[in-house]
């Protein structure tokens, strides 16, 4: 991916376009993107991209710079990472209209396998104008276990891996490659529908791209994709600069490589110098045996999204955001990972573990804006079905927690991770597609840190099996909750349990009634009919000190379940009457005074 300084100044000393064609042009592209995830959205077959929204769109100039993304931040950095291995493979110059690269190799700007992405050129009048780009996470592509979440030791155990591969010619798909996809695959009822969906969403964005080339001239499109980034580059530098100058360190770890009981650790240190920030996770651990490495291009997106929710957040999303960014991976590193290490992890439990390092290290950069963390996981569990009659499928959803605590208020409860703009699984969906039925999804008490703004609560969760199953699961903080910001306290651990057809409970992953810890990346654990499958997520970590958060907000916490007596007391001294239900104003001050 192009990162030089000097390109952006090139085209910034362009003419300029007057302001109303620059906003007309601006918004073009941003309904682009818009107008390509609804025909995703609206076309898929599987439930994973129609209801999930586990997918982004993004389209490109001549030269692949983003001009605008919509989807999932994850893919923000590694679909501009796909798009370049495609063309370097394929270049330009033996391109035609209607060819589409189809790639999700983790080594070739890839994440992991189960994010497939499809790149486009896109001609007006003979001449190149950009490309469309459509990244989805498609629900299986082979491997050991349903989803590739084997949790092996080699890449191989995760699917079907895609080099840059034509897939289409002149609007016409290759039989012989989409056969091979097709074999490799427990949902071929899903993939062929999904690809016509990724198709619709590339030639939408090259019928837009043409009407505003045909509208406003090829000359006059191009310098508006040029000033378009160099507008979102002056607004990310100039908040950069609000930032001060200095150095910012942040950790954060996996709980484990699903093979050792040892922690795996991320260290980032920010530079501030200037309008420029140096992403440095120099001191994380080497790649792992287990599957939660993560290559290059999932660790600059997972980087780069992570600084723009207090950078630029309203800024537009194109390649502007990334100019002042520099990212520095060490070798042999669980972030930089190198073929054949395993990665299946790495966009969901590993992002996760990034965006909480790095927004630690905010934390003492700008302390009155950064939150506390959030649940950082995806809680990503897929389960293989096979139903009485012997019918195969495969179920997938994502367990929600809840947002770290604000500078200003309460951190959200049950809401996704800020690594995707995914949604969990509606559950009139899941229960119509697939034989399982959903038992609970309720808010769990005491989930959240404590502080002066607590963190917003994670859930219980519980699916009953009306079949046979085999289910993984990938999910972290089971050993310590999530952390803080400013003071606030750490939320509640995760754990998994299945729950047999007899009533008999069995802790799968986390820790025990006994204290004892179990692995909690599960890989194709098994299921009868009639057992259920409990998640108990947590909660976004603390802001501030909780002896701060005033007494009255405490208690209404209490009243709404969110909050236990006990918890009132221990974690924010507020003492209650558990037959009045009021504040015992004497002993709560006492408390919070250290008497």
């Amino acid at each position: 991916m192009a990162t030089n300084q000097a390109i952006a100044t090139e085209r910034a000393s362009e003419a300029a376009i007057d302001p109303i064609t620059f906003e007309v042009l601006r918004n073009a592209f941003e309904y682009t993107c818009a107008r390509m995830t609804t025909i995703v959205q609206k076309t898929s077959f599987s439930p994973i991209l129609s209801d999930m929204l586990d997918f982004s769109n993004a389209i490109y100039d001549a030269d692949l710079r983003l001009l605008g993304q919509a989807g999932n931040p994850v893919h923000l950095a590694a679909m501009q990472y796909s798009a370049d291995a495609s063309i370097q493979k394929f270049p330009i110059e033996q391109m035609r209209p209607g060819d589409v690269i189809v790639l999700n190799d983790p080594y070739q700007g890839g994440s992991h396998i189960n994010d497939i992405t499809f790149t486009m050129p896109v001609f007006f009048e003979e001449e190149l104008l950009g490309f469309a780009v459509s990244r989805g996470h498609w629900m299986d592509l082979g491997g050991g276990a349903a989803g590739g979440q084997a949790f092996g030791t080699h890449v191989a155990g995760e699917g079907l891996r895609l080099p840059p591969i034509k897939l289409y010619e002149n609007y016409v798909v290759r039989d012989e490659i989409l056969d091979i996809i097709i074999s490799n695959t427990r949902t071929p009822h899903f993939a062929r529908g999904d690809l016509q969906a990724h198709f619709g969403a590339l030639k939408a964005a090259e019928a837009e791209l043409q009407r505003i080339a045909t509208r406003y001239g090829l000359d006059t499109v191009r310098a508006g994709m040029n000033q378009v980034i160099t507008y979102t580059e002056k607004i990310v530098r100039a908040a950069i600069e609000e930032i001060p100058d200095g150095v910012y360190t942040g950790e954060d770890y996996a709980d484990t490589d699903g093979f050792s009981d040892k922690p795996v650790p991320i260290k980032v240190t920010l530079t501030i110098a200037g309008s420029n920030i140096t992403i440095d996770f120099d001191g994380s651990a080497p790649i792992t045996k287990g599957a939660i490495n993560s290559p290059m291009a999932n660790t600059a997106s997972a980087a780069f999204y992570s600084l723009q929710f207090f950078l630029a957040p309203h800024a537009p999303s194109n390649y502007g955001m990334l100019i002042p960014l520099e990212l520095k991976l060490p070798d042999n590193c669980w972030l930089n990972a190198k073929w054949p290490a395993p990665v299946i992890g790495c966009t969901t439990l590993t992002s996760s573990k990034i965006t909480s390092a790095i927004w630690q290290a905010l934390a003492k950069a700008i302390p009155e804006r950064v939150t506390g963390s959030t649940f950082a996981e995806c809680n990503w569990f897929v389960a293989a079905t096979r139903d009485p009659a012997g019918n195969t499928d495969v179920f997938s959803d994502l367990p929600t927690g809840g947002w770290g605590g604000t500078p200003y208020g309460d951190g959200m409860s049950v809401t996704m991770d800020p690594l995707g703009n995914c949604m969990n699984m509606p559950a009139e969906t899941a229960e119509l597609l697939f034989p399982i039925e959903y038992e609970s999804f309720e808010l769990r008490q005491d989930s959240a840190g404590a502080g002066k703004f607590r963190g917003g609560l994670g859930a219980v969760f519980k699916v009953r099996f009306l079949c046979d199953a085999e289910l993984s699961m990938e999910t972290s903080r089971t050993k310590e909750g999530t952390p803080g910001a400013n003071g606030g306290g750490r939320s509640a651990v995760q754990r998994s349990q299945k729950i047999g057809a007899d009533g008999s409970r069995t802790v799968i992953g986390g820790i025990n009634g006994d204290g004892e810890w179990t692995n909690p990346l599960l890989a194709a654990y098994p299921f009868d009919y009639g057992d259920q499958f409990m998640f108990e997520s947590t909660g976004g970590g603390g802001w501030g000190a909780a002896f701060e958060r005033p007494a009255e907000m405490v208690l209404d916490d209490v009243l709404e379940e969110y909050v236990s007596i006990e918890a009132a007391r221990e974690q924010y001294g507020v003492v209650i009457d558990a037959k009045a239900m009021t504040i015992d104003e004497d002993a709560t001050r006492r408390l919070r005074n250290g008497d």
